[in-house]
This record gives C-alpha cells, structure tokens and sequence, in this order.
C-alpha cells in the first residue's frame, strides 16, 4: 500500500470504496425538522429480520449489486458474497432489501427485493425506485409489522437504508440493537401505538406520510402524529411513538447519526 498518513483510496477497488457517510456533515446548530410527504418504500409484515435487510449469500447476476459488478468488469464467478464485499458502499446499498425471499407487500405475490414507484406505478427493484425518489428530493418510509429487524446485528442492515434515502421506518415493535443501529444511523424509529397496525389502520403503501410533532424539542419516548394522505386527496391520523429512546439517541439523530456526532465533538475538542 502507499506510504501515507492516510489511505488513498482506489477508485478502481471494487471491494473497498471511500462511504459517503461523512459527506455533508451538519452543523452543530442543526435541528430536528419534520418529515414532510414521504413514500412508502416498502411495507412490510412481521419478522423482517437483519439478512433480510441486507443479506449475507451470494450476489446474484440479476440483481441491482450484480449489475453494478458486471459493469466494473467483475466476472461473475468473482462477485463473491455480500459480506465479502461490505467494504464498498455501491454493492451494499444495492443489497438493501435484495434478499431473494423478502415479501413486500406493495406488489402481491413477489419475491425479492421489488417494490412500485409512485405515482407512475411502475414494479422496479427496491434500489432503482430509491434512486428515483432521491432525484426527486422525496422522502421515504417503510412500514413493517412485529419484531423488525430481529437476527443478528449487522450494521449494513441499518446503513443501507440510511443511503436509500429512508428517513422513517415505521412498526409495531423492533429489535433492540436494530432500533439502536438505526438511530445511529439517522434514520428514524416510529412505533404504533393502541395496538394498531398496518391492516387496523387500512394502511395500503400507497399514501403520502408526514410527522406532526416532529421538533427540536423532542422527548425520549415522546408521541407524535402521523398524517396520511390517501390517493383520492383524503386524509387521516394516528399517533406513533418516537424510538429515540434517550437523550443521547436525540443527540445522535439531531447530528444525522452516531458517525457525525463523534466527528463533530472531536472538531471542537470535546469529549464523545
């Protein structure tokens, strides 16, 4: 390797890639806003575990990570596995969601990592509708069930989303690590509340969701509404309560994660 203080990084690398994770770091006056007129990226049931979030097997030709290594002249009996290649952020954030037995159920009857863009309607994989939606500047929210993110506690499982542009991930409960790899990652846990849930609520995918009480002020715990907007113009509410479950998980979440925060504390000299 060269005789740097620093590594220099290979633009060629296929297997190691400098993360995007630090790029826009906020300033240390940022503030907690709402988030306004996201889509649902993905609805879920109960269970989705970690590997279905982001999966430890083989990379298959077909999917959004293949594509991307065909592309860079990896020949398929090199692509290896998603773990082997956990250092390059262009193959794990098309891995988010991939597994080949993930159901959404925004498209009926599938497999795998596929999902409808709206509002064109189009069925494409989970990471191209993301790509599309950031083009946009639209937010994003998945809606899941009981138990998300239960299964060991691999960290892409939270950081892929955070690059797909998921701002909220809605359920009925979650996995304690997950919900802690969340917040770290700056994406937003919402839980239901009352013992509702997606059916009780006759939530479909296909509404816009945005936060009411979303503020600077924000409490650990705290509830706050939801509005949702249905495709005919017509609205409803629900209360869900905020995963920040401490005040240092606020902390992390106002800065954008646990990464920002521990850079922006060494930049001004204090103690993390």
């Amino acid at each position: 390797t060269p005789n740097s203080e620093l590594y220099e990084w290979d633009p060629q690398s296929t297997y190691i890639q400098e993360p995007p994770f630090l790029n826009n770091l906020t300033s240390s006056s940022s503030r907690i806003q709402e988030v306004r007129s996201a889509r649902v990226l993905a609805l879920f049931g109960d269970s989705v575990t970690t590997d279905h979030a982001s999966p430890s097997g083989a990379i298959k030709p077909e999917s959004p990570a293949g594509s991307y290594l065909l592309e860079q002249g990896v020949e398929r009996r090199n692509f290896n596995s998603y773990p082997s290649r956990r250092g390059n952020h262009q193959v794990m954030v098309r891995a988010a969601f991939a597994n080949v037995r993930i159901r959404n159920k925004l498209v009926p009857g599938s497999e795998g990592g596929v999902t409808i863009y709206f509002p064109g309607g189009e069925v494409m994989s989970i990471y191209d509708a993301a790509m599309k939606y950031k083009e946009s500047a639209t937010n994003l929210i998945i809606i899941a069930g009981k138990e998300y993110g239960t299964g060991s506690s691999r960290d892409w499982a939270a950081k892929g989303p955070n690059l797909l542009g998921v701002k909220m991930i809605l359920a009925e409960s979650f996995e304690r690590i997950h919900r802690s790899n969340l917040v770290g990652m700056g994406v937003l846990p919402l839980q239901f509340t009352n013992h509702q849930s997606i059916e009780s609520l006759g939530i479909t995918g296909r509404e816009t969701f945005e936060t009411q009480g979303l503020t600077d002020d924000i409490k650990p715990g705290q509830t706050i509404t939801i509005l949702s907007t249905r495709e005919d113009g017509s609205q409803f509410t629900f209360d869900v309560i905020v995963r920040l479950d401490s005040v240092v998980d606020i902390e992390y979440y106002r800065n954008g994660g646990i990464m920002q925060t521990v850079v922006q504390k060494l930049m001004a000299g204090t103690t993390c």
